[in-house]
């Protein structure tokens, strides 16, 4: 099965209308391109809480509200599903929050960020579970920047309940990091490497400190495609979800021979013919 998906990666900015109106082209963008799933940034629809918005700023639940629901009739009028960067008022801070839009244009629920950076901590509640979705009949799970790149479980959890896909909205960051460049990008590629899926991280448009670019990874932890640093850019790539076949995942949960099997062309490709290893992954 192939999917097309994308990756906003926008300017984020304090104004709501700005935001807005990124992310509104950049939903037509996808649809003009025949987009099946979008993914934004972090908080794309208000702004991160550091550096970006501030911690004290208001939570704009009706605004939010109308442009969530503007969102989703957009793509379901499109047959596009969407993973929108946005957060969620509580009585006390509020949630960072990736909101599920499904194909049909119902908003299937939210995932609320469970790890969070000391300055996170300042301006957001912490979720508490991971949560899987079901898009376009795939199991897709979601995890978000801080908590996706440090913590192999939060993947992993998603992987055990048959997310064959992770979109990992990020922000990352205004601030001079830049040496976390690499780092980041190989975390995003050994949660795909480690798990046997696919793994679509979008991060911000943040010149001049983006500290990651917005990166497609296969299940084997090759790139698939990457967008350039601070530059708005959709990134549209083809995936054949079949590819996702989890056996890393399914070895380390120690599934025995099956398992075991199916890493063989993961790790080998063509060099290693079957018999070489047959006797390996014979059942016992």
């Amino acid at each position: 099965m192939t999917l097309k998906i994308a990756l906003a990666q926008v300017r984020q900015t304090a104004d709501l209308n700005d935001n807005r109106a990124a992310i509104l082209q950049s939903v037509a963008d996808a649809v003009a391109q025949g987009v099946q799933i979008l993914c934004f940034p972090e908080t794309q629809t208000v702004g991160y809480r550091v550096d970006i918005s501030s911690p004290e700023a208001l939570v704009p639940a009706a605004w939010l509200d109308e442009l969530h629901a503007e969102v989703a009739h957009c793509c379901g009028a499109a047959g596009m599903a969407c993973i929108l960067g946005t957060e969620t008022p509580t009585e006390g801070k509020p949630y960072n929050t990736a909101l599920v839009i499904g194909e049909e244009g119902e908003i299937l629920g939210a995932h609320h960020k469970t790890m969070l950076t000391p300055l996170d901590a300042v301006a957001y509640a912490k979720g508490s579970e991971q949560h899987t979705f079901e898009l376009f009949g795939v199991t897709v799970g979601v995890v978000i920047c801080f908590e996706g790149l440090r913590f192999a479980q939060t993947t992993a959890a998603c992987v055990r309940r048959g997310a064959q896909i992770l979109f990992h909205p990020q922000n990352n960051t205004t601030r001079p990091n830049d040496w976390k460049v690499p780092i980041h990008h190989a975390m995003i590629v050994t949660r795909a490497a480690e798990n046997s899926v696919w793994f679509a991280s979008c991060n911000a448009c943040l010149p001049p400190h983006q500290n990651s670019r917005s990166l497609i990874v296969s299940p084997d932890g090759r790139i698939h495609g990457q967008t350039e640093l601070c530059r708005e850019e959709l990134l549209v790539r083809d995936i054949d979800v079949e590819q996702a076949t989890r056996a890393m995942f399914r070895l380390s949960e120690s599934e025995g021979a099956e398992a075991l099997a199916d890493t063989a062309s993961l790790l080998f490709a063509e060099t290693v013919a079957p018999q070489e290893y047959a006797a390996g992954v014979r059942p016992t």
